[in-house]
């Protein structure tokens, strides 16, 4: 698991650790039963404070996408299948919602950004 924090960004750091980890989860890097790193290993690896980590975690634990077992470790959630499928939906809506507005604010018809997505999907396969 690849992940990067940037001190210049606007978001703040265990945002950007906590919203990299769940894409990991959610294209499927990490995959059921995973182990995340220690608190401690993990802050080491990115250079953050072990405070910023265990909110990192806290927060992916009350969203349902990680369990913590005490004394063994933090896993990606086994029992969770649908949260998944529905976040994986909601960053897809996001997105879209994004390019529709774009869309509607250079004039172009609800048929040509269809035919543009048509063709990107196609494209893609």
């Amino acid at each position: 698991m690849k992940i990067i924090v940037s001190n210049s960004s606007r978001l703040p750091l265990y945002q950007q650790i906590e919203d990299q980890v769940k894409d990991c989860i959610l294209k499927g890097d990490l995959k059921e039963g995973d182990a995340l790193p220690s608190i401690r290993a993990f802050a080491s690896d990115l250079q953050v404070s072990v405070l910023t980590i265990r909110r990192v975690y806290s927060d992916l634990e009350e969203e349902g996408f990680v369990v913590s077992q005490a004394g063994l470790g933090t896993f990606v959630s086994a029992g969770n299948i649908e949260l998944l499928k529905d976040a994986k939906r909601r960053m897809v809506e996001d997105k879209l919602l994004d390019a529709i507005n774009t869309a509607k604010s250079l004039d172009i018809s609800r048929e040509e950004l269809n035919a543009m997505i048509d063709i990107l999907y196609e494209d893609t396969l």
